[in-house]
């Protein structure tokens, strides 16, 4: 995919992901073509790659449309995530650069710094990015982009969820205690503290949904 085909891509899926586009929006490709001044086919191409991500169904003869929540699917999504998500942070311990450790304890901070839910949407931006650090610390791709693939979808119920939260320590609450193993060097620890930080995120969505 070229720089303007995943730039139109990126942004589209983070409409999706953040529900500036709703489940069940239509997305039509004249009008998205005319919005980002191209043709047809980055379009075609970056709803194609929304599809793989099960973002976006494509139904002949009818168009995209942006996917439902799959609730029955929810338990399936986080049975693999915390299988993966501890041992990509465990992978992570003996990997990390001093500067993305740094970037960790930043990412803390500023979280911390968050004491409203007026700051809700920063703060999954920030839980995001330390995802995505550890993902790239632990430097094996099939991993890191399995992983990314997945929290496309967790994301997204963060955002769904939104309403429902008003605790903001949730996103510092464990992310300490696995930065301090990461340096510490204790692999045990910070797969366990990545574990325990997904059922924790878990428990509040059951809260939320259900």
């Amino acid at each position: 995919m070229d720089q303007k085909n995943l730039s139109i891509y990126n942004q589209l899926k983070r409409r999706i992901i953040e529900f500036e586009y709703k489940p069940g929006k239509i997305l039509n490709e004249v009008d998205l073509a005319e919005e980002f001044g191209v043709s047809r086919s980055p379009i075609r191409s970056a709803l194609q790659e929304l599809e793989r991500d099960a973002l976006i169904n494509i139904v002949p003869r009818f168009g995209a449309q942006v996917a439902p929540i799959d609730f029955r699917n929810i338990k399936g999504l986080f049975d693999v995530t915390k299988q993966l998500d501890p041992y990509a942070t465990r992978q992570a311990v003996k990997r990390i650069t001093p500067s993305q450790l740094a970037e960790l304890k930043q990412i803390i901070k500023n979280l911390e710094s968050f004491s409203t839910t007026a700051s809700y949407q920063e703060a999954i931006n920030e839980d995001e990015r330390f995802h995505q650090i550890i993902f790239q610390a632990c430097d094996n791709r099939w991993l890191k982009e399995t992983l990314a693939h997945l929290h496309l979808h967790t994301e997204r119920l963060w955002h769904y969820c939104n309403d429902y939260f008003d605790d903001m320590t949730i996103f510092t609450r464990t992310f300490r205690k696995i930065v301090q193993a990461i340096e510490d060097q204790d692999e045990d620890a910070a797969e366990h503290y990545a574990y325990e930080h997904i059922e924790d995120f878990l428990s509040r969505i059951k809260e939320a949904l259900f």
